[in-house]
């Protein structure tokens, strides 16, 4: 088992900067991939990265909830050009650097989204995409 970094991330990286294994990697190109991954083969299902995100974005990935019922005000990050998510995010990260996001969309109170393709999403950054084994 392994953790999944969902779409409810928002580029912190905290949760990179505690792993013990360091299997957690930002995504690159960031237009195409704005969150951070967890190499599957990697991880350790330790847990330490789940408390350093501030937007609760990181599950075991037999939680993953589906549905997500929304507090309000959560932003889900998806790659530029996706329909729907047009807003822009900006902010900063556990060390106090930029983030800019463009492929976002803020949840309101109530709405319920399926955040389980994030399982599949995480898997092909390090099988097919531009992901990298953490393994050395």
């Amino acid at each position: 088992m392994t953790h999944v970094i969902t779409s409810l991330c928002l580029r912190d990286g905290g949760c990179a900067t505690v792993c013990p294994v360091e299997c957690i990697v930002p995504g690159k190109p960031e237009d195409q991939y704005p969150l951070y991954y967890i190499d599957p083969d990697t991880c350790i299902d330790c847990g330490a990265c789940v408390p350093e995100c501030p937007w609760e974005a990181i599950f075991p990935e037999d939680e993953v909830p589906a549905p997500y019922v929304a507090k309000g005000g959560e932003k889900l990050s998806m790659p530029v050009g996706t329909p729907g998510f047009a807003e822009v995010y900006d902010g900063t990260n556990h060390d106090g650097e930029d983030v800019h996001l463009e492929g976002t969309k803020t949840l309101e109170a109530g709405e319920e989204v399926d955040l389980t393709p994030d399982i599949e999403v995480n898997a092909k950054y390090f099988s097919d995409g531009p992901g990298y084994s953490t393994a050395g």
